[in-house]
């Protein structure tokens, strides 16, 4: 083969961005996402080593943010979040380093997945789904006192209609009344 095509070759597969297929097997039907390991690849290792050493055994739906639940909010969202929950946690690992969207580019659009945190830092075992864009979730948006925004590091590729069941689900202010079981994540 040609030198020249071959060195195009090559330059186009280091160009390929690396995603991680993902399921995660709801009670009420699968979500499949893909991570974005070259954009993103502290949060994505952190999300894999809580499926690959089967930390979220556990792992439940428990919050829905609507544009009805959140009167005391001027900057509304809607994503639904799940983890290990709010209780302590043995499977719980430390809080990882802040990965910005100005760092990965991965914007909060809708079916992105992404970490939930209160300070930079401090992001761990949960993880929302957006519905809809969220841009005010991004670096510099609104949403966030401190403007750093939230970890974005994947996007939900089938299964968005589960994702927006469950958002649908009875609540009280934003704690689901049933939490949606997840009975595993697994990679594809």
């Amino acid at each position: 083969m040609n030198k020249r095509i071959l060195l195009l070759l090559f330059i186009f597969s280091c160009n390929q961005n690396t995603t991680i297929p993902i399921s995660i097997y709801t009670e009420l039907g699968p979500i499949i996402i893909e991570l974005y390991s070259d954009e993103a690849p502290i949060t994505v290792n952190n999300f894999l080593k809580y499926v690959d050493e089967g930390r979220y055994k556990d792992f439940h739906f428990y919050r829905v943010v609507h544009f009805e639940n959140q009167p005391q909010n001027d900057i509304k969202i809607e994503v639904i979040q799940g983890g290990l929950g709010f209780d302590e946690n043995n499977l719980e690992l430390d809080g990882i380093p802040h990965e910005t969207t100005e760092i990965s580019n991965i914007k909060h659009l809708n079916g992105t997945i992404s970490m939930a945190r209160m300070a930079p830092g401090t992001a761990s075992s949960e993880i929302f789904i957006c519905i809809n864009d969220q841009p005010e979730l991004d670096f510099k948006g609104l949403r966030n006192p401190d403007g750093y925004g939230f970890a974005a590091f994947g996007k939900v590729t089938s299964g968005m209609d589960i994702v927006r069941k469950i958002q649908a689900l009875p609540s009280n202010q934003q704690i689901l009344n049933d939490h949606v079981k997840v009975d595993s994540i697994i990679r594809n």
